[in-house]
């Protein structure tokens, strides 16, 4: 098969991937701390609770790791690895998980989005943002609705959104 470009893009990918004298080798990266993370996980819990429902809650770190995750002692089982995905889709798309569900409805061309592993099309899913930079995420499952479990974990962010700035 003749492919009489191919040698000018890895002429390309090697002029990149060459560093100039004098640059960046090393840099810095913000992330969720685990004590964020609890604090985080606390109040998405009592907001919840407040209301009488008891949930998982996930929150997962600028890579979309588990830094913490609780599951109440009523939950479904599955409402813990649902809360993970929700976490991990805010993180990785750095919006919360039901605007990222509406966009997939909106902008049918983007569907194939979820088909990655680990995204879930479902609310309850809210990053964590310090400044312009997405530091983690907060996935909440077990309420009676989408809604809720958003608005609990968005409470969850808030619960540290002075450390954030």
């Amino acid at each position: 098969m003749n492919r009489p470009l191919a040698p000018f893009g890895i002429a390309a990918a090697l002029c990149w991937l060459a560093a100039p004298a004098g640059a960046q080798t090393i840099f810095s990266e913000r992330n969720i701390s685990a004590q964020a993370a609890f604090v985080v996980a606390q109040a998405a819990i009592a907001a919840c609770k407040k209301d009488g429902y008891d949930i998982s809650v996930v929150v997962v770190d600028r890579n979309g790791q588990v830094r913490l995750a609780v599951r109440a002692d009523t939950a479904s089982p599955h409402n813990f690895e649902l809360a993970r995905r929700k976490a991990y889709t805010a993180r990785t798309f750095r919006r919360t998980s039901a605007s990222w569900a509406k966009r997939m409805v909106d902008e049918p061309e983007l569907s194939g989005q979820k088909s990655l592993a680990d995204v879930i099309p479902l609310g309850g899913g809210v990053p964590v943002d310090a400044g312009k930079e997405t530091i983690g995420g907060v996935g909440v499952s077990g309420s009676p609705g989408q809604d809720k479990d958003e608005a609990c974990a968005a409470a969850g962010v808030a619960a540290i959104a002075a450390d954030l700035k």
